[in-house]
């Protein structure tokens, strides 16, 4: 029997539906003849008759009293865009006793409604070039009332829409490049208003979540945004964005974020009203729309919890849709599309994802609205993340399964429980692979498998190392997990301390994963999903699979967990390996065929057996494949991680451009994406394999046409790698003591002939040469001593000095210190250009003693005060082979007032006095 509802005609069904939503966003819904403005806040009169020739208005909206908007009200089925032009009409048609008490912007009512029961359209007069939007529900009065007082207030940028198109010019001081063009692409989304979804692809391991941070510091700041909520995949990762906000330091003034604005997470509705960022998974938000609280707690039931079928949303009045301005979701992918995207079209809001790997459906929710994009790759090759090799371990029973055969007695596990009980097997049994660790597991295949990567860890997997690198490995299940940890402690036959179990089930999981970030003692962690995605531990350099992974997404995630660069002293700090000097490369351990999947990318590093030096060569000559070029640039990245900043400086100036940007190019020509574009741009004629080697060659030109760049390389490669040869027994030739005077002959004349080699690359000997002059730049001396440092050589000033006294004694002077500008002496005796060889330190004092006595001839006298200056003045000059102005504001000067202190002291003079010293001592 049909309802009264199903009996009325279709636009009457239709109120009535609009009716219980205004009433259920807080209107009070009244017939003109029962109006009453004073019943509540906002107030919706029915059948409006509007001014003579615009006809009757289905609702007519008041707020606190004043006329503010029109609902055009159509049967369900209509399409509302259709009707824009009648709603458009009744707000400009109020009648003239009304307008006294009305809102209007250019001549008609700001809020413009089409509703059809199932669904509603809503048009914001104050926004710049004002257009209908699909919402979920009315707006409560509340809400319109706030957008009416934040327009009195900025009546040129009335709302975010408006505002965000004259944002602040954005600080890039503390960003990276990849941050910067995605908190520009996303800006400009917002500005130009063609998509209401953005999309961030960024590596993981770039920084996704500071640039998240940024954005919504700025939108909060100058973008007119009040709400924004920031969805995670897990708890626990709340917790660490939360903390990732309270210690953001706002570039304006220096605060933290959580000190200008409210950073919570979701536990109810409320809390909102004093919130300007919410933390939370969708499921959490889900349930607050249902009306119920949340703990602030880890719950995996609630958090891992994927229903089997789209969810459907109801208004909520404790949470309505114009809740927030923006919706963050960080790890843009998974279910958070497909069955759980009713919520995230619930709230009117832009929406901005974040994801390593967006698969179809990510693109499709986001309209193909890719504001930016930042590969895996070229974070390799920008130093964000570190590369990484794969270490394949298989195992019969692994790969095949096993039988069980009848009559065997074996052991069987409650999983609930715990409880093990001992039965017989009344038939063979035969398991699958994939029921391994599942229906049935195997103790022998899991040991067998950690034995493996015990025995071949410090051969093949990190050659020279002794200690565990800080290693995670991934279980199928919590009762697998435990298994493991059991199996790894018994293997390495260590404590409790060694390994540890970290998944939601263990106790204290969150200080677990603390300890394992920061102790030394915790090598080994097992878990299954909790550490999967977002969990930040810089020092793993071993992802170990002991569980398949059947999507890109997940994998790149759980991948993701070694890829983070950390700083070299705080890895030495929970690696206690002397051999572990910085992370260059990650490994995955894969015991499962995880890495054997189509949708896994392999790492730039593809052809290890080829030596960089092989790799140069192979450059020079023009003969390096892609796959070279691909780990070309793979250990030039890794290589570029263990430089100096002096080192890295060295090789920028002797490449023209910074060793980042080249390692860049080479990333750039084997991305597929860039092949893709170049193949594009040619056109379909063009040979796709001609199209590709013009570009490797357009990458490698900066290192094929730069002999000198390819071996200053080498000499840094030589300098940062150790090889141990365990391999050749040593036998002994000879022993005698350190004075031979064949062996200093030797090298004296190895130096010789390494100066006379590389003269015309050797900024000091040029210097000299050019200028007859002992007074050579710090750097380029600096710059000599280091090449001499580097093997084959491994000379010092020193050495080579020891050595000339040894076989020259009547023309070499001793040192009682050792000076880095000791170099400057050796060179110009060698070459010729001095007849004995004297420490410059000796030099520059008599030449000194030798000034200061033509100055008193002359009738200058230099008071004890003005000595001081000079004398420290000489002092600089003998460890730098010069001094400058600049000096003069370092210590030891600074304590009598610097360059001030020097001008009171020497007069006008000082300036004088000081390039006189530099042209007589260094003459």
């Amino acid at each position: 029997m049909a309802s009264d509802d199903e009996r009325l005609p279709a636009e009457a069904r239709a109120r009535v539906k609009i009716d219980a939503q205004l009433t259920a966003a807080g209107w009070a819904v009244q017939d003109g003849k029962a109006l009453n403005l004073f019943a509540a806040d906002g107030v919706a009169v029915r059948e409006h008759v509007m001014a003579p020739d615009h006809g009757r208005v289905d609702y007519l909206l008041y707020v606190d009293r004043r006329v503010v908007g029109v609902v055009e009200a159509k049967p369900e089925g209509t399409t509302l865009s259709g009707v824009e032009w009648q709603s458009a009409m009744y707000a400009t048609g109020l009648p003239e006793a009304h307008r006294k008490r009305a809102v209007v912007v250019q001549g008609r009512l700001p809020f413009v409604f089409e509703a059809s029961g199932s669904e509603t359209h809503f048009t914001n007069g104050y926004d710049p070039d004002p257009r209908a939007r699909k919402v979920f529900n009315f707006p409560k009065p509340a809400t319109l009332a706030r957008l009416m007082r934040d327009a009195d207030a900025d009546p040129k940028c009335p709302t975010w829409r408006a505002k965000v198109q004259v944002l602040r010019e954005l600080d890039e001081a503390p960003l990276r490049p990849a941050q910067i063009t995605a908190i520009k692409g996303t800006e400009l989304s917002l500005a130009q208003q063609r998509f209401d979804r953005s999309l961030i692809q960024m590596a993981t391991g770039a920084g996704k979540t500071y640039t998240a941070v940024t954005l919504a510091y700025r939108l909060l700041k100058y973008g007119g945004f009040s709400k924004i909520l920031f969805l995670v995949d897990r708890n626990n990762l709340a917790d660490q964005t939360l903390a990732e906000f309270q210690n953001y330091t706002t570039p304006d003034d220096g605060r933290r974020f959580s000190e200008v604005y409210n950073v919570d997470k979701l536990t109810g509705a409320g809390m909102l009203a004093s919130s300007n960022v919410v933390i939370s998974t969708i499921q959490r938000v889900f349930k607050v729309l249902n009306g119920n609280d949340v703990p602030g707690t880890d719950d995996p039931q609630l958090d891992d919890w994927t229903p089997e079928s789209a969810i459907a949303v109801s208004y909520s009045p404790g949470m309505p849709p114009e809740t927030f301005d923006l919706v963050i979701v960080d790890e843009a992918h998974r279910s958070i599309y497909g069955v759980w995207r009713g919520v995230l079209d619930y709230f009117d809001a832009h929406v901005v994802g974040l994801t390593a790997t967006p698969g179809k459906q990510t693109f499709a929710f986001f309209r193909q609205n890719l504001v930016s994009s930042y590969t895996y790759q070229e974070s390799v090759a920008d130093q964000v993340n570190v590369d990484f090799d794969i270490y394949r371990i298989k195992t019969k029973v692994t790969d095949e399964g096993a039988t069980l055969p009848a009559g065997v007695y074996v052991p069987k596990v409650d999983k609930r429980t715990r409880v093990q009980r001992i039965e017989q097997i009344d038939e063979d049994f035969d398991y699958t692979a994939s029921q391994l660790d599942r229906a049935v597991t195997n103790p022998n295949q899991i040991r067998l498998v950690l034995e493996t990567f015990r025995d071949r860890l410090f051969t093949e997997i990190f050659p020279g190392r002794s200690a565990v690198p800080k290693t995670l490995i991934f279980a199928k299940d919590d009762a697998h997990a435990e298994q493991i940890v059991t199996l790894v402690r018994q293997v390495f036959g260590k404590g409790n301390e060694f390994a540890a179990k970290i998944t939601y089930a263990a106790n204290d999981p969150k200080g677990q994963l603390q300890a394992f970030r920061t102790s030394a003692k915790l090598r080994i962690a097992v878990t299954v999903d909790m550490i999967a995605t977002g969990t930040d531990v810089k020092p793993l350099e071993c992802v170990f699979f002991l569980r398949d992974v059947k999507t890109a997404q997940y994998f790149e995630q759980m991948k993701g967990r070694g890829a983070r660069t950390i700083a070299p002293a705080d890895f030495q700090a929970v690696t206690p390996d002397p051999a572990a000097k910085q992370k260059t490369r990650f490994v995955i351990v894969d015991a499962v065929g995880v890495t054997e999947h189509d949708f896994v990318e392999p790492p730039l590093n593809r052809q290890r057996s080829v030596s960089l030096e092989q790799l140069l060569k192979k450059t020079a000559n023009l003969t390096i494949t892609e796959d070279e070029v691909a780990t070309l640039a793979s250990r030039l990245s890794a290589l570029e991680l263990q430089l100096t900043p002096d080192e890295r400086a060295e090789l920028d100036k002797v490449a023209g451009v910074p060793l980042k940007q080249i390692v860049r190019g080479l990333v750039d020509a084997v991305d597929a994406d860039q092949q893709a574009a170049a193949l594009h741009d040619v056109g379909d004629d063009a040979d796709p394999a001609q199209v590709i080697e013009e570009l490797i060659e357009a990458a490698i030109e900066p290192l094929a046409g730069n002999p000198d760049l390819r071996a200053r390389i080498m000499e840094l490669r030589r300098t940062h790698d150790q090889i141990i040869d365990e391999y050749n027994a040593d036998e002994l030739i000879d022993a005698y003591g350190v004075v031979d005077p064949e062996r200093a002959r030797s090298l004296v004349e190895d130096w010789f002939e390494y100066l006379t080699t590389h003269r015309s690359e050797i900024t000091a000997i040029q210097i000299m040469d050019e200028a007859k002059t002992r007074r050579v730049p710090f750097e380029a001396i600096k710059e000599l001593a280091d090449r001499i440092a580097r093997p084959p050589h491994n000379w010092t000033p020193d050495l080579i000095w020891a050595a000339y006294e040894q076989i020259d004694g009547g023309h070499v002077r001793h040192r009682d210190k050792s000076r880095l500008t000791d170099v400057v002496s050796l060179v110009r005796y060698t070459l010729g250009a001095d007849p004995e060889l004297i420490p410059f330190a000796d030099v520059a004092a008599e030449r000194y003693a030798g000034w200061l006595l033509a100055q008193e001839q002359a009738g200058t006298l230099f008071t004890d005060t003005q000595r001081w200056w000079l004398d420290r003045m000489v002092d600089v000059i003998s460890n730098s082979a010069g001094i400058t102005a600049d000096d003069l504001g370092q210590a030891p000067f600074d304590e009598k007032g610097g360059i001030d202190g020097a001008l009171r002291d020497l007069g006008d003079g000082a300036g004088d006095l000081l390039e006189q010293l530099n042209e007589e001592l260094t003459a």
